[in-house]
């Protein structure tokens, strides 16, 4: 499974990071997650940060952040 978590560096960009490592975690997926942050890479997706794509499509954009549950069950959990 191929991740990305879509945003410049900002907290909450970061926070996204930081969910979607723990529920990789829980739920024991091999997975790659992939941080991007070129503006460029992130508009092939969206205009809104933070952005989840999994193996190649677009399941979150923007605020609030999707709450943990909610993560695990986009992974699959």
């Amino acid at each position: 499974m191929e991740i990305k978590v879509l945003g410049p560096g900002c907290p909450n960009c970061e926070e996204m990071k930081r969910r979607v490592e723990q529920a990789i975690k829980e739920l024991g997926i091999n997975a790659t997650v992939e941080k991007v942050t070129d503006m460029a890479e992130i508009m092939k997706y969206t205009m809104s940060t933070p952005g989840l794509v999994i193996d190649g499509k677009l399941l979150h954009a923007g605020k609030p952040l999707p709450p943990f549950e909610k993560i695990k069950s986009l992974l699959g959990g």
